[in-house]
Protein backbone atom coordinates (compact mmCIF):
# COMPACT_ATOMS: atom_id res chain seq x y z
CA UNK A 1 0.00 0.00 0.00
CA UNK A 2 0.97 3.67 -0.30
CA UNK A 3 3.12 4.97 2.54
CA UNK A 4 2.03 7.36 5.31
CA UNK A 5 2.60 10.32 2.99
CA UNK A 6 0.43 8.82 0.27
CA UNK A 7 3.37 8.03 -2.00
CA UNK A 8 3.35 5.06 -4.38
CA UNK A 9 5.25 2.02 -3.07
CA UNK A 10 4.58 -0.61 -5.75
CA UNK A 11 4.08 -0.39 -9.51
CA UNK A 12 3.19 -2.95 -12.16
CA UNK A 13 3.78 -1.86 -15.76
CA UNK A 14 2.30 -3.76 -18.68
CA UNK A 15 4.42 -2.78 -21.64
CA UNK A 16 7.49 -2.10 -19.53
CA UNK A 17 9.59 -1.22 -22.57
CA UNK A 18 7.48 1.85 -23.34
CA UNK A 19 9.44 5.10 -23.22
CA UNK A 20 6.55 6.77 -21.39
CA UNK A 21 6.25 3.91 -18.90
CA UNK A 22 9.96 3.94 -18.14
CA UNK A 23 9.99 7.73 -17.72
CA UNK A 24 7.06 7.40 -15.31
CA UNK A 25 8.79 4.67 -13.32
CA UNK A 26 12.02 6.67 -13.19
CA UNK A 27 10.18 9.66 -11.79
CA UNK A 28 8.43 7.54 -9.18
CA UNK A 29 11.71 5.81 -8.32
CA UNK A 30 13.46 9.11 -7.73
CA UNK A 31 10.73 10.24 -5.36
CA UNK A 32 10.02 7.32 -3.05
CA UNK A 33 12.00 4.22 -4.06
CA UNK A 34 9.04 2.00 -4.99
CA UNK A 35 9.09 -1.65 -5.97
CA UNK A 36 8.60 -1.93 -9.75
CA UNK A 37 7.63 -4.88 -11.91
CA UNK A 38 8.07 -4.53 -15.68
CA UNK A 39 5.89 -6.90 -17.69
CA UNK A 40 7.38 -7.33 -21.16
CA UNK A 41 7.42 -9.85 -23.97
CA UNK A 42 11.13 -10.66 -23.55
CA UNK A 43 12.28 -9.99 -19.97
CA UNK A 44 15.92 -10.72 -20.76
CA UNK A 45 15.98 -7.84 -23.23
CA UNK A 46 15.05 -5.29 -20.57
CA UNK A 47 17.71 -5.82 -17.92
CA UNK A 48 19.37 -2.50 -18.80
CA UNK A 49 16.09 -0.67 -18.20
CA UNK A 50 15.66 -2.47 -14.88
CA UNK A 51 19.20 -1.53 -13.85
CA UNK A 52 18.56 2.11 -14.75
CA UNK A 53 15.47 2.16 -12.52
CA UNK A 54 17.44 0.68 -9.64
CA UNK A 55 20.05 3.37 -10.16
CA UNK A 56 17.26 5.99 -10.12
CA UNK A 57 16.23 4.85 -6.65
CA UNK A 58 13.78 1.95 -7.01
CA UNK A 59 14.04 -0.41 -4.06
CA UNK A 60 13.46 -3.47 -6.25
CA UNK A 61 12.91 -3.99 -9.99
CA UNK A 62 11.80 -7.26 -11.56
CA UNK A 63 10.92 -8.24 -15.11
CA UNK A 64 8.23 -10.79 -15.96
CA UNK A 65 6.97 -12.22 -19.23
CA UNK A 66 3.77 -10.80 -20.72
CA UNK A 67 2.30 -11.03 -24.21
CA UNK A 68 -0.57 -8.64 -24.95
CA UNK A 69 -2.02 -10.86 -27.66
CA UNK A 70 -1.78 -14.16 -25.79
CA UNK A 71 -5.28 -13.67 -24.43
CA UNK A 72 -5.54 -17.14 -22.89
CA UNK A 73 -2.60 -16.37 -20.58
CA UNK A 74 -3.88 -13.10 -19.13
CA UNK A 75 -5.93 -14.42 -16.22
CA UNK A 76 -3.07 -16.59 -15.01
CA UNK A 77 -0.57 -13.78 -15.59
CA UNK A 78 -2.50 -11.43 -13.31
CA UNK A 79 -3.05 -13.97 -10.55
CA UNK A 80 0.53 -15.25 -10.52
CA UNK A 81 2.03 -11.75 -10.62
CA UNK A 82 -0.04 -10.50 -7.69
CA UNK A 83 0.52 -13.74 -5.78
CA UNK A 84 4.28 -13.43 -6.26
CA UNK A 85 4.74 -9.72 -5.60
CA UNK A 86 1.76 -8.78 -3.45
CA UNK A 87 -0.49 -5.75 -3.77
CA UNK A 88 0.22 -2.97 -6.28
CA UNK A 89 -0.55 0.69 -5.70
CA UNK A 90 -0.40 1.45 -9.42
CA UNK A 91 -0.93 -0.66 -12.52
CA UNK A 92 0.11 1.18 -15.68
CA UNK A 93 -1.20 -0.26 -18.96
CA UNK A 94 1.30 1.11 -21.46
CA UNK A 95 1.61 -1.39 -24.29
CA UNK A 96 0.41 -0.49 -27.75
CA UNK A 97 1.04 -0.82 -31.47
CA UNK A 98 1.03 2.14 -33.85
CA UNK A 99 1.44 0.16 -37.06
CA UNK A 100 1.57 1.61 -40.55
CA UNK A 101 -1.72 3.13 -41.69
CA UNK A 102 -1.07 2.63 -45.41
CA UNK A 103 -0.47 -1.07 -44.86
CA UNK A 104 -3.35 -1.51 -42.41
CA UNK A 105 -5.84 -0.03 -44.90
CA UNK A 106 -5.30 -2.90 -47.34
CA UNK A 107 -3.86 -5.70 -45.23
CA UNK A 108 -6.42 -7.14 -42.82
CA UNK A 109 -3.74 -8.99 -40.86
CA UNK A 110 -1.87 -5.75 -40.20
CA UNK A 111 -5.08 -4.02 -39.13
CA UNK A 112 -5.97 -6.88 -36.79
CA UNK A 113 -2.52 -6.77 -35.20
CA UNK A 114 -3.15 -3.13 -34.25
CA UNK A 115 -6.70 -3.68 -33.04
CA UNK A 116 -6.00 -6.89 -31.14
CA UNK A 117 -3.03 -5.36 -29.36
CA UNK A 118 -4.52 -1.98 -28.51
CA UNK A 119 -8.12 -2.97 -27.86
CA UNK A 120 -8.69 -6.70 -27.45
CA UNK A 121 -5.45 -7.33 -25.57
CA UNK A 122 -6.07 -4.42 -23.24
CA UNK A 123 -9.64 -5.49 -22.49
CA UNK A 124 -8.50 -9.08 -21.97
CA UNK A 125 -5.90 -8.23 -19.31
CA UNK A 126 -7.76 -5.29 -17.76
CA UNK A 127 -10.75 -7.31 -16.58
CA UNK A 128 -8.73 -9.65 -14.33
CA UNK A 129 -6.59 -6.68 -13.23
CA UNK A 130 -9.69 -4.77 -12.14
CA UNK A 131 -11.02 -7.78 -10.24
CA UNK A 132 -7.72 -8.29 -8.43
CA UNK A 133 -7.46 -4.60 -7.54
CA UNK A 134 -11.03 -4.71 -6.20
CA UNK A 135 -10.08 -7.67 -4.02
CA UNK A 136 -7.17 -5.77 -2.52
CA UNK A 137 -9.46 -2.75 -2.01
CA UNK A 138 -7.14 -0.05 -3.31
CA UNK A 139 -4.94 0.96 -6.23
CA UNK A 140 -4.84 3.05 -9.39
CA UNK A 141 -5.31 1.63 -12.87
CA UNK A 142 -3.74 3.93 -15.47
CA UNK A 143 -4.31 3.62 -19.22
CA UNK A 144 -2.09 5.22 -21.84
CA UNK A 145 -4.73 6.23 -24.35
CA UNK A 146 -4.26 8.85 -27.10
CA UNK A 147 -5.84 11.94 -28.58
CA UNK A 148 -5.99 9.88 -31.78
CA UNK A 149 -9.08 8.22 -30.34
CA UNK A 150 -10.90 11.45 -29.51
CA UNK A 151 -12.05 11.98 -33.10
CA UNK A 152 -10.68 9.39 -35.48
CA UNK A 153 -8.83 10.95 -38.40
CA UNK A 154 -8.32 9.75 -41.94
CA UNK A 155 -4.53 9.67 -41.55
CA UNK A 156 -4.51 6.97 -38.84
CA UNK A 157 -8.03 5.62 -38.52
CA UNK A 158 -7.03 2.02 -37.73
CA UNK A 159 -4.87 3.02 -34.76
CA UNK A 160 -7.26 5.83 -33.84
CA UNK A 161 -10.28 3.54 -33.79
CA UNK A 162 -8.50 1.08 -31.51
CA UNK A 163 -7.68 3.90 -29.10
CA UNK A 164 -11.24 5.25 -29.30
CA UNK A 165 -12.53 1.82 -28.35
CA UNK A 166 -10.24 1.26 -25.38
CA UNK A 167 -10.69 4.84 -24.17
CA UNK A 168 -14.45 4.28 -24.09
CA UNK A 169 -14.00 0.95 -22.34
CA UNK A 170 -11.96 2.59 -19.59
CA UNK A 171 -14.51 5.36 -19.18
CA UNK A 172 -17.14 2.74 -18.47
CA UNK A 173 -14.74 0.78 -16.28
CA UNK A 174 -14.09 3.89 -14.17
CA UNK A 175 -17.81 4.24 -13.55
CA UNK A 176 -18.16 0.56 -12.64
CA UNK A 177 -15.31 0.78 -10.11
CA UNK A 178 -16.64 3.83 -8.29
CA UNK A 179 -16.78 3.14 -4.57
CA UNK A 180 -14.49 0.10 -4.68
CA UNK A 181 -11.30 1.91 -3.68
CA UNK A 182 -9.86 1.47 -7.18
CA UNK A 183 -9.22 4.59 -9.25
CA UNK A 184 -8.98 4.74 -13.03
CA UNK A 185 -6.95 7.35 -14.88
CA UNK A 186 -7.05 7.78 -18.65
CA UNK A 187 -4.03 9.57 -20.11
CA UNK A 188 -4.46 11.12 -23.57
CA UNK A 189 -1.13 12.31 -24.94
CA UNK A 190 -0.73 13.95 -28.30
CA UNK A 191 2.26 13.15 -30.50
CA UNK A 192 5.02 11.91 -28.18
CA UNK A 193 8.61 11.81 -29.38
CA UNK A 194 9.46 8.17 -28.63
CA UNK A 195 11.01 5.21 -30.40
CA UNK A 196 7.50 4.24 -31.58
CA UNK A 197 7.13 7.54 -33.47
CA UNK A 198 10.74 7.78 -34.63
CA UNK A 199 10.91 8.87 -38.27
CA UNK A 200 7.43 10.44 -38.27
CA UNK A 201 6.82 14.16 -38.64
CA UNK A 202 6.00 15.65 -35.25
CA UNK A 203 2.50 17.09 -34.93
CA UNK A 204 1.74 20.48 -33.37
CA UNK A 205 1.80 20.42 -29.55
CA UNK A 206 4.06 17.39 -29.59
CA UNK A 207 5.47 16.33 -26.24
CA UNK A 208 8.02 14.09 -24.54
CA UNK A 209 7.87 10.93 -22.41
CA UNK A 210 9.09 12.97 -19.44
CA UNK A 211 6.22 15.45 -19.77
CA UNK A 212 3.70 12.62 -19.92
CA UNK A 213 5.34 11.02 -16.89
CA UNK A 214 5.02 14.28 -14.94
CA UNK A 215 1.32 14.43 -15.82
CA UNK A 216 0.76 10.82 -14.73
CA UNK A 217 2.47 11.31 -11.39
CA UNK A 218 0.47 14.48 -10.76
CA UNK A 219 -2.76 12.66 -11.61
CA UNK A 220 -1.90 9.87 -9.18
CA UNK A 221 -1.57 12.46 -6.44
CA UNK A 222 -4.70 14.44 -7.29
CA UNK A 223 -6.99 11.59 -8.36
CA UNK A 224 -7.77 13.05 -11.78
CA UNK A 225 -9.57 10.61 -14.07
CA UNK A 226 -8.67 12.13 -17.45
CA UNK A 227 -5.36 13.76 -18.32
CA UNK A 228 -4.41 15.55 -21.55
CA UNK A 229 -0.74 16.01 -22.43
CA UNK A 230 -0.03 18.77 -23.14
CA UNK A 231 -3.10 20.22 -21.44
CA UNK A 232 -4.11 22.62 -24.30
CA UNK A 233 -5.00 19.55 -26.36
CA UNK A 234 -8.18 19.28 -24.32
CA UNK A 235 -9.45 22.49 -25.89
CA UNK A 236 -8.09 21.72 -29.36
CA UNK A 237 -9.86 18.37 -29.43
CA UNK A 238 -13.05 19.91 -28.02
CA UNK A 239 -13.13 22.18 -31.07
CA UNK A 240 -12.28 19.38 -33.53
CA UNK A 241 -14.97 17.18 -32.02
CA UNK A 242 -17.62 19.67 -33.12
CA UNK A 243 -16.30 20.48 -36.60
CA UNK A 244 -18.91 19.38 -39.18
CA UNK A 245 -17.94 16.17 -40.95
CA UNK A 246 -17.64 17.69 -44.48
CA UNK A 247 -15.25 20.31 -43.10
CA UNK A 248 -13.33 17.83 -40.92
CA UNK A 249 -12.67 15.59 -43.91
CA UNK A 250 -10.95 18.44 -45.72
CA UNK A 251 -8.61 19.24 -42.83
CA UNK A 252 -4.97 18.08 -43.18
CA UNK A 253 -5.17 15.74 -40.19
Amino acid sequence: MKDALGEVQSVLVLGGGSDIALATCEKLASMRAPRIVLAVRKPEAHEDAAAALRAAGASQVDTVAFDATDFASHEQFVQSTFDRFGDFDVVLVAFGLLGVQEQAETDARAALDIVQTNYTGTVSVTLPLAERLKRQGHGSLVLLSSVAGERVRRSNFVYGSSKAGIDGFYQGLAASLAGTGVRVTIVRPGFVRTKMTEGLDAAPLSTTPEAVADAIVKALRTGREVVWVPSPLRFVMSVLRHVPTPVFRRLPV
